[in-house]
Protein backbone atom coordinates (compact mmCIF):
# COMPACT_ATOMS: atom_id res chain seq x y z
CA UNK A 1 0.00 0.00 0.00
CA UNK A 2 1.34 3.45 -0.83
CA UNK A 3 2.89 5.33 2.07
CA UNK A 4 0.53 8.28 1.56
CA UNK A 5 -2.44 6.03 2.26
CA UNK A 6 -1.20 4.86 5.64
CA UNK A 7 -2.28 7.90 7.68
CA UNK A 8 -5.28 6.18 9.31
CA UNK A 9 -3.49 4.26 12.06
CA UNK A 10 -1.82 2.04 9.47
CA UNK A 11 -5.06 0.52 8.14
CA UNK A 12 -4.37 1.61 4.57
CA UNK A 13 -7.14 4.21 4.44
CA UNK A 14 -6.66 7.65 2.92
CA UNK A 15 -5.97 10.32 5.53
CA UNK A 16 -8.72 12.83 6.11
CA UNK A 17 -6.96 15.99 4.96
CA UNK A 18 -9.81 18.26 6.04
CA UNK A 19 -9.63 16.96 9.61
CA UNK A 20 -5.82 17.14 9.53
CA UNK A 21 -6.00 20.89 8.82
CA UNK A 22 -8.15 21.37 11.91
CA UNK A 23 -5.70 19.39 14.04
CA UNK A 24 -2.81 21.49 12.72
CA UNK A 25 -4.72 24.71 13.46
CA UNK A 26 -5.46 23.45 16.99
CA UNK A 27 -1.77 22.62 17.48
CA UNK A 28 -0.81 26.14 16.36
CA UNK A 29 -3.27 27.63 18.88
CA UNK A 30 -1.88 25.36 21.60
CA UNK A 31 1.71 26.34 20.85
CA UNK A 32 0.66 30.02 20.80
CA UNK A 33 -0.75 29.51 24.29
CA UNK A 34 2.30 27.55 25.50
CA UNK A 35 5.06 29.91 24.39
CA UNK A 36 4.23 32.74 26.84
CA UNK A 37 4.48 30.20 29.68
CA UNK A 38 8.04 29.38 28.59
CA UNK A 39 8.84 33.07 28.17
CA UNK A 40 7.61 33.82 31.70
CA UNK A 41 9.43 30.78 33.09
CA UNK A 42 12.66 32.19 31.69
CA UNK A 43 12.04 35.50 33.48
CA UNK A 44 10.12 37.49 30.90
CA UNK A 45 7.64 40.01 32.26
CA UNK A 46 5.72 41.30 29.24
CA UNK A 47 1.97 40.68 29.58
CA UNK A 48 2.33 39.19 33.10
CA UNK A 49 -0.05 41.92 34.27
CA UNK A 50 -2.75 40.42 32.00
CA UNK A 51 -2.76 37.35 34.25
CA UNK A 52 -3.32 39.34 37.41
CA UNK A 53 -1.22 41.25 39.91
CA UNK A 54 -0.73 38.07 41.91
CA UNK A 55 1.31 36.56 39.05
CA UNK A 56 3.88 39.36 38.98
CA UNK A 57 4.10 39.34 42.78
CA UNK A 58 4.60 35.58 42.87
CA UNK A 59 7.22 35.76 40.12
CA UNK A 60 9.22 38.24 42.25
CA UNK A 61 8.76 36.41 45.58
CA UNK A 62 9.29 32.77 44.53
CA UNK A 63 11.10 32.69 41.18
CA UNK A 64 12.17 29.03 41.43
CA UNK A 65 8.64 27.83 42.20
CA UNK A 66 7.30 29.91 39.34
CA UNK A 67 10.01 28.57 37.03
CA UNK A 68 9.12 24.94 37.79
CA UNK A 69 5.36 25.52 37.60
CA UNK A 70 5.56 27.42 34.32
CA UNK A 71 7.82 24.79 32.75
CA UNK A 72 5.26 22.12 33.72
CA UNK A 73 2.46 24.28 32.30
CA UNK A 74 4.48 24.77 29.10
CA UNK A 75 5.02 21.00 28.76
CA UNK A 76 1.34 20.20 29.40
CA UNK A 77 0.22 22.78 26.83
CA UNK A 78 2.68 21.41 24.26
CA UNK A 79 1.41 17.88 24.90
CA UNK A 80 -2.14 19.16 24.54
CA UNK A 81 -1.16 20.77 21.24
CA UNK A 82 0.71 17.85 19.68
CA UNK A 83 -0.77 14.62 21.11
CA UNK A 84 -4.07 14.94 19.19
CA UNK A 85 -2.17 15.69 15.98
CA UNK A 86 0.20 12.75 16.46
CA UNK A 87 -2.71 10.47 17.30
CA UNK A 88 -4.66 11.59 14.23
CA UNK A 89 -1.66 10.64 12.08
CA UNK A 90 -1.48 7.18 13.68
CA UNK A 91 1.76 7.76 15.55
CA UNK A 92 0.64 6.86 19.07
CA UNK A 93 -0.28 3.54 20.67
CA UNK A 94 -3.82 3.13 22.03
CA UNK A 95 -5.42 5.64 19.63
CA UNK A 96 -8.88 5.34 21.20
CA UNK A 97 -7.47 6.32 24.60
CA UNK A 98 -5.73 9.39 23.17
CA UNK A 99 -8.80 10.30 21.14
CA UNK A 100 -10.97 10.12 24.26
CA UNK A 101 -8.48 12.25 26.19
CA UNK A 102 -8.42 14.70 23.28
CA UNK A 103 -12.21 14.99 23.40
CA UNK A 104 -12.02 15.62 27.15
CA UNK A 105 -9.31 18.22 26.61
CA UNK A 106 -11.36 19.97 23.92
CA UNK A 107 -14.33 20.09 26.26
CA UNK A 108 -12.27 21.56 29.10
CA UNK A 109 -10.67 24.15 26.80
CA UNK A 110 -14.03 25.24 25.38
CA UNK A 111 -15.79 25.37 28.75
CA UNK A 112 -12.91 27.08 30.58
CA UNK A 113 -12.38 29.60 27.80
CA UNK A 114 -16.06 30.43 27.35
CA UNK A 115 -16.86 30.75 31.06
CA UNK A 116 -13.86 32.97 31.73
CA UNK A 117 -14.44 35.19 28.69
CA UNK A 118 -18.04 35.75 29.76
CA UNK A 119 -17.07 36.34 33.39
CA UNK A 120 -14.32 38.81 32.49
CA UNK A 121 -16.57 40.68 30.07
CA UNK A 122 -19.34 40.79 32.66
CA UNK A 123 -16.96 42.32 35.19
CA UNK A 124 -15.50 44.79 32.69
CA UNK A 125 -18.91 45.99 31.53
CA UNK A 126 -20.35 46.23 35.04
CA UNK A 127 -22.93 43.49 34.53
CA UNK A 128 -21.51 41.93 37.70
CA UNK A 129 -19.83 43.93 40.44
CA UNK A 130 -16.11 43.24 40.39
CA UNK A 131 -15.41 44.96 43.68
CA UNK A 132 -13.09 47.78 44.64
CA UNK A 133 -9.91 45.81 43.90
CA UNK A 134 -10.82 44.99 40.31
CA UNK A 135 -7.69 44.22 38.27
CA UNK A 136 -8.58 45.77 34.93
CA UNK A 137 -5.42 44.59 33.14
CA UNK A 138 -6.09 41.01 34.18
CA UNK A 139 -9.75 41.19 33.16
CA UNK A 140 -8.81 42.61 29.76
CA UNK A 141 -6.20 39.85 29.34
CA UNK A 142 -8.73 37.16 30.19
CA UNK A 143 -11.56 38.70 28.15
CA UNK A 144 -9.60 39.42 24.99
CA UNK A 145 -6.44 37.28 24.93
CA UNK A 146 -5.84 34.23 27.12
CA UNK A 147 -9.32 32.80 27.50
CA UNK A 148 -10.45 33.44 23.91
CA UNK A 149 -7.30 31.59 22.85
CA UNK A 150 -8.29 28.65 25.09
CA UNK A 151 -11.76 28.74 23.53
CA UNK A 152 -10.44 28.86 19.95
CA UNK A 153 -7.94 26.07 20.68
CA UNK A 154 -10.74 23.88 22.06
CA UNK A 155 -13.09 24.61 19.17
CA UNK A 156 -10.40 23.85 16.59
CA UNK A 157 -9.54 20.59 18.34
CA UNK A 158 -13.19 19.57 18.67
CA UNK A 159 -13.74 20.31 14.99
CA UNK A 160 -10.76 18.16 14.02
CA UNK A 161 -12.01 15.33 16.22
CA UNK A 162 -15.51 15.61 14.80
CA UNK A 163 -14.30 15.75 11.19
CA UNK A 164 -12.15 12.64 11.73
CA UNK A 165 -14.76 10.55 13.50
CA UNK A 166 -15.25 6.93 12.53
CA UNK A 167 -18.47 5.23 11.55
CA UNK A 168 -19.38 1.59 11.30
CA UNK A 169 -20.54 0.48 7.88
CA UNK A 170 -22.57 -2.50 6.83
CA UNK A 171 -22.90 -3.81 10.38
CA UNK A 172 -19.26 -4.89 10.31
CA UNK A 173 -16.46 -3.74 12.54
CA UNK A 174 -14.65 -2.10 9.66
CA UNK A 175 -14.11 1.58 10.47
CA UNK A 176 -14.08 4.27 7.82
CA UNK A 177 -13.35 7.93 8.13
CA UNK A 178 -16.56 9.85 7.49
CA UNK A 179 -14.86 12.39 5.25
CA UNK A 180 -12.23 10.03 3.73
CA UNK A 181 -11.35 10.29 0.09
CA UNK A 182 -13.80 8.44 -2.20
CA UNK A 183 -11.08 6.00 -3.30
CA UNK A 184 -10.82 4.71 0.30
CA UNK A 185 -14.45 3.65 0.50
Amino acid sequence: MAAGLMGDHGRGMAPNQDAHRWFVAAAVAGVAHALPSLYWALGGTALVSTLGGWAADWQRKAPMQVLVLLLVIFAVKLAGAFVPLANERGRLPAPRLWRGLSWAGAGVLVAYGAVNVVAALAALTGVVAAGPTMDTAALVGHAFLWDPLFLVWGLLLATGLWRSRYQKTGGRDRAHLVAAAPSAR
